[in-house]
C-alpha cells in the first residue's frame, strides 16, 4: 500500500512539475513584481510583512483561484476569458500609472506617511491574485486530459505551493541581501568584507532594475493576457498581430519570438493601461474625485540610488 501511495505521489508531483513548466516566465514576473512592495519598511518588517503576502498568496490561490477554476472549468469555461481579460486590464493600468511616474506625472500618490502594512500587504496580494490567476490557469490547461477532479485537485495544490515557495523565497532573500552584506563586511576576512561592501553598495541599483523590470513585468503579463483572451471572445486584431509576430520570427529561434511577443505584449500593454488612466481620470473629474492609484508599494521612480 505504502508503495502504491508513492507512486500516486510521484505521479503527481510529476504531472505538477510538467504542467507548471509553461507558467515560469509568470513566476518570474512575480518574483520580480513583489520587491517593490517591500521598498522603504523599516527593516526588521521586511520578512514579516513576506510571510504575509506570502499566506495571502496562498489564500488567493486555495481559496480564490482553485475552487472557481475548477468550477468554471467544469460548468461555464466560457467565462474564464472574461476573467482574464479583466486581470489584463488591471495589470496594464498599475504599469501605465508606474510608467507615467517614471515622468513625473503624479496622479492621487500618497504620502509616504500614508504607507502602511495592512495597505502594502492588501496591494501586494490583489496583484499577486492577478499573476497567481494566469499561472494557475496557465497549469490547469496544461494538464493531462481525463484526469478525475480529485488528482486535478491534488496537483494544482502542488502547484500552488510549490510556486508560491519559490517566488516569495526569491523575494525574501532579495528583501534582506542587504542585511547578508552588511554582516559579511564586519567578517575578520578581507575577501570577505570586500564582496559584502559591494553588495551593499550594488542593492539600490538592483532594486531600481527590478522594480523597472516588475513595472514591465506588469505589463508584458497584462498586455499578452488582453490580446489572447480578446482573441478567445472574438476580437481577433490583437491576437492575429501577435500570432503573425510570431510566425515571421520563427526562423529566428526561440528566444527571438519571445522578445517580439513580449515587446509587442508590453507595448499594447502600455497602450491599454495609458486609456484606462485615462478613463478613470475622465471619471473622477466627472464626479469631483480624485482617485488614488497606490496600495503601498514603492513605484520606481522613489527608488535611489
Amino acid at each position: 500500500m505504502s508503495v502504491g501511495l508513492l507512486a500516486v505521489v510521484d505521479d503527481i508531483l510529476s504531472a505538477a512539475m510538467k504542467a507548471s513548466a509553461k507558467a515560469a516566465g509568470v513566476v518570474i514576473d512575480d518574483a520580480a513584481v513583489t520587491p517593490q512592495y517591500v521598498q522603504g519598511i523599516t527593516p526588521a518588517r521586511e520578512l514579516p510583512v513576506v510571510a504575509k503576502i506570502a499566506v495571502g498568496s496562498l489564500a488567493n490561490k486555495f481559496v480564490i483561484i482553485i475552487p472557481i477554476a475548477l468550477l468554471l472549468t467544469a460548468f461555464a469555461p466560457w467565462v474564464l476569458p472574461y476573467l482574464l481579460i479583466l486581470g489584463g486590464a488591471y495589470l496594464c493600468f498599475e504599469g501605465a500609472e508606474k510608467v507615467l511616474e517614471w515622468f513625473g506625472v503624479q496622479h492621487g500618490h500618497a504620502d509616504e506617511s500614508d504607507r502602511n502594512e495592512n495597505k502594502l500587504v492588501w496591494g501586494a496580494v490583489r496583484t499577486d491574485l492577478i499573476l497567481s490567476t494566469e499561472i494557475m490557469l496557465i497549469s490547469l490547461a496544461n494538464l493531462e486530459a481525463g484526469l478525475d477532479i480529485w488528482t486535478t485537485l491534488a496537483i494544482l495544490a502542488v502547484i500552488a505551493l510549490i510556486m508560491t515557495g519559490v517566488v516569495y523565497g526569491a523575494v525574501a532573500l532579495l528583501v534582506k541581501i542587504d542585511d547578508i552584506g552588511l554582516k559579511m563586511a564586519k567578517n575578520p576576512s578581507q575577501r570577505v568584507r570586500h564582496t559584502g561592501t559591494r553588495i551593499v553598495r550594488s542593492m539600490p541599483a538592483v532594486f531600481r532594475f527590478i522594480s523597472i523590470l516588475g513595472t514591465v513585468a506588469m505589463l508584458w503579463v497584462g498586455g499578452h493576457l488582453l490580446l489572447v483572451n480578446l482573441g478567445e471572445v472574438g476580437v481577433h486584431f490583437g491576437a492575429d498581430i501577435l500570432h503573425g509576430i510570431e510566425h515571421f520570427l520563427e526562423p529566428a529561434g526561440g528566444v527571438i519570438v519571445w522578445i517580439g511577443d513580449t515587446l509587442f505584449s508590453a507595448i499594447a500593454g502600455l497602450i491599454a493601461g495609458l486609456i484606462i488612466v485615462g478613463i478613470i481620470l475622465g471619471i473622477g473629474r466627472l464626479i469631483g474625485k480624485k482617485p488614488n492609484f497606490h496600495e503601498g508599494e514603492e513605484s520606481p521612480a522613489d527608488v535611489h540610488v
